[in-house]
Formats: structure tokens, C-alpha cells, sequence
């Protein structure tokens, strides 16, 4: 009985186990920040002997006895760092015996509910603060401040909204980069703007995989030699997107 009851136990922290490890990896978190949660909420559940395989597309995941196995699939890559964030903070509560394994599941699995997204409107001015400001800095052109501000945020709105219709992620970054390079080359030729090049360069500056790119770095220095390279990959086709977006957009306007 003890040891059915043990065996239940040791499932339910593997299966939070790889639940959390999902939900960091879906959220854009370094692999080394993954291994080590889920080592250290095994270790604080009592099962330090738990062997844990993951990658970029998925995690693998058993018990001390061999028994148990879970296998966790990651089926989209996102980047929302309040999630990891949050994984992290229930993590170190359950280290400190403020929440019990169930409670921590519990709220794993909740955690969309627990965790709100920044609606549209404050995503579209934090584009627009990236946008405007850069061309300023990158390319001292003070007078492409504002419509490089409202272009960033057209372009931020395209990717945004074609991101939950199409799964295609490098799809809605190309028809971006499409709608960003047009309305440049537009808002010039109304006498909006005054160099379609700057405004570009400003405006495709949320659009960048700055985060994919950083990850992919840390992830090949520490001898992560799986998901260092592939998200290196990723990088450059997200990068390839827009260069061939703007260049469509180029091309045609």
C-alpha cells in the first residue's frame, strides 16, 4: 500500500516536472534554466535519483525505479517571460514548503489563467516605443520619429493577429515585414515620411529575434549542442522572413 501510494506520488512530481519544463521551453526559456527546475523540484519532492532527457521539441522524463516515464511534447515556441517567471516563483514556493505537489500541478496547469497577457493596445505602444526611438538612435532621423511609431506598430498588429489565425510563426513575420516595407514606401510618397529606408529599419526593430538568437548563444556556450544550434536555425529563418518581406515589399510598392 506504502509503496503504491510512493509510486503515485513520484508520478505526480513527474508529471509536474514536465509539465513545468513544457511550459518554459513554449515560453522561450534557455535550456539550462529548465534542466535546473526541474532538478530542483525533484530533489525538493524527495526523488533526487529522476532522470530527465530535454530537448527543444520535447522532454523525457522517469522515475528512480525506471518506472513512470513521461514524455512531454512541445507542440509551439512562444516568447512570454511573465510565464517563466512564474514557474520560477512557484518552483521556490514549493522548495519552501508554502505549496504541496498538487497545488504546484494545480496551478501549472492553470496557469494561462494565472498569468493574463498584455492586451493589444499596450503591445502595440511598447512597438511603438521600440520602433520610434531606434530610428532615432540607429539612424539619427528625428523626422521619421512619429510615423516610424505608428508604422511599427501597423507591422506589430499584422504579426500579432495573423500569429493566432496562422501557426505558420515565419508566415505572419514575412506578411509583416510585407505590410511594414509598403506602408514606409507609402507614408514617403504622401509625404509622411521622408526616408523609406530609416522608417523600415525602425519599424521591423519588434519584429527581430533578438530573444531566439540570445537563447541559441547560451544554450551552444554551455555545451548544449541540440537546442543551441536548432534555435540558432530558427533565428535565421525568422531573419529571412523579414529580409525577404521587406524585399517583396520593395519589389512591389
Amino acid at each position: 500500500m506504502q509503496l503504491a501510494k510512493f509510486d503515485e506520488f513520484e508520478q505526480r512530481v513527474i508529471d509536474t516536472c514536465v509539465l513545468a519544463g513544457t511550459i518554459m521551453i513554449e515560453s522561450g526559456s534557455e535550456m539550462n534554466r529548465v534542466n535546473d527546475t526541474i532538478n530542483r523540484i525533484a530533489k525538493n519532492a524527495g526523488l533526487p535519483d529522476v532522470s530527465a532527457y530535454v530537448t527543444l521539441t520535447g522532454i523525457i522524463m522517469s522515475g528512480s525505479n525506471g518506472a513512470g516515464a513521461k514524455v512531454g511534447q512541445i507542440e509551439k515556441r512562444e516568447f512570454d517571460m511573465e510565464k517563466v517567471a512564474k514557474v520560477n516563483e512557484l518552483s521556490r514556493e514549493f522548495a519552501h514548503d508554502k505549496i504541496d505537489i498538487d497545488e504546484f500541478h494545480d496551478q501549472l496547469v492553470h496557469i494561462d489563467d494565472i498569468v493574463n497577457k498584455f492586451p493589444i493596445w499596450l503591445q502595440m505602444i511598447g512597438a511603438a516605443l521600440v520602433s520610434g526611438p531606434l530610428v532615432v538612435v540607429f539612424r539619427n532621423d528625428p523626422a521619421d520619429f512619429w510615423i516610424t511609431c505608428v508604422v511599427g506598430m501597423l507591422g506589430w498588429v499584422i504579426y500579432y493577429f495573423l500569429s493566432i489565425y496562422i501557426r505558420i510563426r515565419f508566415l505572419s513575420e514575412f506578411t509583416a515585414a510585407v505590410v511594414i516595407a509598403a506602408a514606409a514606401i507609402l507614408s514617403v510618397k504622401f509625404n509622411l515620411g521622408v526616408k523609406a529606408d530609416d522608417i523600415i529599419v525602425g519599424a521591423m526593430m519588434p519584429l527581430v529575434p533578438g530573444i531566439p538568437l540570445t537563447n541559441a548563444v547560451r544554450d551552444a556556450l554551455s555545451g548544449n549542442l541540440i537546442s543551441g544550434p536548432a534555435r540558432g536555425i530558427e533565428a535565421l529563418i525568422s531573419a529571412c522572413a523579414l529580409g525577404f518581406g521587406v524585399a517583396i515589399g520593395l519589389h512591389f510598392f
